[in-house]
């Protein structure tokens, strides 16, 4: 890992901002992720991503955080937030913006426990592919305090293989149609390629159910994304 999105962070936090983040996947062409869009504020998130927030109680674990928009706006809220991030530059994006409790550390290395632990941004995608789910969702349910919630959003591409007729025209030999090559590239350098999940809601609930938690839908987004609570 090369940590061009952290690199692509610290430059925007610097004031080095000169262009944006270029992201595509296996079944889509190349497209911009704006850097301001990754420091915005409350008002400007999306309505699930606010609901997530809103949602939001207890000592708060934000995965994948960032630059720290989320854990910024829980800290203001009164809330004791840790935020993690694999990415080296995003941590210390976060830090310098003032997230209080910010560490270089990959979910499953992660052992406190929490009351509501946040995954958005598609966080499913975080599981990459599909037979790594229960894993994680077993780790998420070690780390839940009693009455603790984990609140994840992802989307169902499924329309993205849809044909003019409605037809779904995917290889029946393919993975399952969430798990994307994921690919990254900024200022003319390239990432090392990931894989990337998108969740459709029935498997994430049937991979829950397996795992010994509940899986609760708390709103729909205006494109095949929705918002899930997870608990005992």
């Amino acid at each position: 890992m090369k940590d061009l999105f952290g690199k692509a962070l610290l430059d925007y936090q610097n004031g080095n901002y000169t262009e944006d983040l270029i992201t595509s996947t296996n079944i889509s062409d190349d497209d911009e992720l704006p850097l301001p869009y990754l420091f915005r504020d409350y008002q400007d998130m999306p309505k699930l991503e606010q609901k997530a927030l809103q949602l939001s109680k207890g000592l708060t674990l934000d995965v994948g955080c960032g630059s720290g928009s989320h854990s910024l706006y829980l800290q203001d809220q009164g809330l004791n937030v840790k935020a993690i991030d694999i990415s080296k530059g995003a941590v210390e994006v976060s830090h310098a913006r003032g997230v209080k409790q910010v560490a270089h550390l990959a979910l499953l290395d992660e052992t406190e426990t929490f009351d509501t632990i946040l995954l958005l941004m598609n966080g499913t995608g975080i599981f990459e592919t599909l037979n790594q789910v229960s894993t994680y969702l077993s780790h998420l349910k070690s780390l839940l305090n009693t009455g603790g919630q984990v609140l994840i959003d992802s989307s169902d591409i499924k329309y993205m293989y849809l044909d003019e007729d409605g037809g779904f025209w995917q290889d029946i030999n393919a993975n399952y149609y969430g798990e994307l090559d994921y690919f990254l590239s900024y200022k003319g350098e390239a990432e090392l390629p990931m894989k990337w999940l998108y969740l459709d809601f029935k498997l994430l609930q049937q991979a829950c159910e397996a795992s010994g938690l509940k899986c609760e839908m708390l709103a729909e987004g205006e494109h095949y994304d929705y918002l899930a609570k997870l608990y005992v």
